[in-house]
């Protein structure tokens, strides 16, 4: 993983910007890590992970034997 300190990052944002297309850049102050920069393309592939990760979760924790059919309720809310 790629890391600039504070002082790189003020420097050149375009620089570590452009670095964190395809992987985290930790930015680091004093020799400890205090952020991490992320492109937008690897933060929305990120966004998209942990959003079918929860879908699935709730998919896989629904109790479907108290589902009702589509038609019915359709037909219930006049549709």
């Amino acid at each position: 993983m790629t890391s600039l300190s504070i002082s790189q990052l003020k420097v050149n944002p375009a620089k570590a910007i452009l670095a964190s297309g395809d992987y985290p850049v930790a930015i680091e102050n004093r020799g400890e890590v205090e952020a991490y920069l992320v492109g937008k393309d690897l933060f929305e592939r990120l966004e998209r992970y942990v959003e079918d990760f929860i879908d699935k979760r709730a998919v896989e924790s629904a109790d479907f034997s108290t589902a009702e059919d589509f038609e019915e309720v359709a037909k219930k809310l006049g549709i």
